[in-house]
């Protein structure tokens, strides 16, 4: 890895130079040192979009603060490779940090702008790509649904997400992790009735309403669909309950919380459908679902999913969280994640990232694109 330089950031308004010959850690130790917490990433995507009008094999366009790249080359197929470049807030975690076991540290370094590093190299130094290429660098991941960058540039420019396979360069540790599970949240409402509680026999306690659903929840036994090859697991857990009026009142409402990961074999529909059939007899007086995005198939058996696959070697896994690719997957592109860095280590205080695995998965993903 070249030096890094360590280094006070440039204050918040000064333009940033991205120099895309840099290695890939070097590179990623600068994308770091430019804070870019969700709803701040302009200037980020700023240095992004001036560093690849630079390139010019690529057709560059912006909207907002996402910027999209692509060769037009006429290949048979077309890659995209997508990464978000905002972060969660800075925990005194900045500047970036290099220590003398080749581990970078600070926000962003393992989720994502590792990743983000790696699209801009290969975007650098594979001018003429056997499969012709996306790049999608996009804001706001990192909070709600409504303002992910992705999420407009689907609804807004389609066309420019349009390809055979993606992949989506968040934190996997080297290993391609197929699809996403999809993540329910529902609101299960029980009701009682209130009373004061030196005499609860007036009352019905909206509380020990709950014990059936609580009981639904401490038996279930989760499915593991194989799909691909890909043994996914499936969970239903309580992760919300919400009750009380005050110490000497019965409650009439109790709120429990559930959070259903499922499998990609189940769609939206059929997910909802299940928490209801699940707590059907348990009293519960209202279903609301509160949150809900749907999962994504891995699609290995796609040609270029198997390709790189067999590119960038390992053993495939499932993806047991929930990644944007289920957006590729909405718009019927197969995807995979496949990134530098550990997701156990994303969003903590110690945030770090191994440089030599950013250089492996730079080196392997050239290697699959110039095959």
């Amino acid at each position: 890895m070249q030096p890094v330089a360590p280094a006070t950031p440039a204050p918040s308004d000064a333009p940033v130079r991205l120099d895309l010959a840099l290695d890939a850690a070097a590179l990623t130790a600068r994308l770091v040192d430019v804070p870019s917490v969700s709803g701040t990433e302009a200037r980020l995507a700023d240095a992004v979009e001036a560093a690849l009008r630079e390139l010019p094999w690529l057709r560059v366009d912006r909207h907002g603060n996402n910027v999209v790249a692509r060769t037009e080359l006429g290949r048979a197929e077309r890659v995209v490779l997508a990464g978000h470049i905002d972060t969660v807030p800075v925990a005194d975690n900045l500047p970036s940090r290099l220590d003398e076991d080749g581990v970078l540290w600070g926000c962003g370094t393992c989720d994502m702008k590792s990743g983000v590093a790696v699209q801009l190299r290969v975007a650098a130094t594979v001018p003429e790509p056997v499969r012709d290429l996306t790049f999608v660098f996009y804001d706001n991941e990192e909070v709600e649904a409504e303002r992910n960058g992705l999420r407009h540039l689907a609804a807004e420019h389609p066309e420019w997400l349009a390809a055979d396979f993606a992949v989506l360069l968040e934190p996997s540790s080297g290993q391609v992790e197929g699809g996403c599970q999809g993540t329910l949240r529902m609101l299960l409402r029980l009701a009682g009735q209130r009373a004061h509680s030196a005499r609860s026999w007036m009352g019905s306690n909206a509380i020990h309403a709950a014990a059936p659903v609580l009981a639904r929840l401490a038996a279930y036994e989760p499915r593991r669909p194989v799909i691909d090859g890909l043994e996914y697991r499936e969970g239903l857990n309580a992760v919300r309950v919400e009750a009380g009026v005050a110490g000497n009142v019965i409650p009439d409402a109790c709120t429990v919380a559930v959070n259903y990961r499922y499998a990609p074999d189940r769609g939206p529909e059929e997910a909802v459908a299940h928490v209801r059939e699940v707590f059907a007899d348990c009293g519960v007086a209202e279903f609301v679902v509160e949150d809900h995005a749907p999962g994504a198939l891995p699609g290995l058996s796609h040609p270029a999913a198997r390709a790189f696959v067999e590119a960038v070697g390992g053993q495939p896994r499932p993806k047991y969280g929930w990644t944007d690719v289920s957006r590729f997957s909405a718009l019927g592109v197969p995807a995979v994640n496949y990134g530098p860095g550990d997701p156990n280590l994303a969003h903590r205080r110690d945030e770090r990232v191994e440089t030599a695995l950013i250089t492996r998965c730079e080196e392997r993903l050239r290697a699959w694109l110039s095959a």
